[in-house]
């Protein structure tokens, strides 16, 4: 049931007519896949990741320790773990590629409902939907319960 809340598609940071990154996000996690270069070998590339940076300023900031890259079929893929699980990004990235405020509110929704799924697994949560402005799924009634 969980895997009906996952995002339905990646979200792109366009510049120029060039895709520069795309990322998605859960409850947890903000992924950023970035499709390297032919003509560089993979071993040449090396991805630092600190708290509040990853080559560029993060939107929020992450748990260094459980967050990590990988690089496959010719994609380099960042894993960023929330320091704030719930938390809405509206770009893992300061000042590139934020969403509308349409997406953003998309976003929040299914989040709140990934964090309705958690704390409900017997129930199925994927068709739901909101009328109105939904509530923050950090905070919504005493927040979000961490082990």
């Amino acid at each position: 049931m969980a895997e009906r809340l996952a995002p339905e598609k990646r979200h792109a940071f366009v510049h120029n007519g060039q895709n520069v990154f795309e990322w998605d996000q859960s409850l947890e996690e903000v992924n950023m896949y970035i499709e390297l270069p032919k003509n560089v070998p993979t071993k040449l590339i090396q991805c630092v990741i600190q708290a509040g940076h990853v080559e560029h300023d993060l939107m929020h900031p992450v748990k260094t320790d459980s967050s990590f890259w990988t690089i496959e079929d010719g994609e380099l893929h960042i894993t960023l773990q929330k320091r704030e699980k719930g938390k809405t990004w509206a770009s893992p990235i300061k000042g590139q590629g934020s969403l509308d405020p349409y997406a953003a509110d998309q976003e929040q929704k299914r989040l709140m409902l990934q964090r309705f799924q958690e704390e409900n697994p017997g129930f199925d949560f994927s068709q739901a939907q909101f009328s109105g402005t939904c509530p923050d799924p950090r905070t919504f009634m005493g927040g979000i319960h961490t082990d």
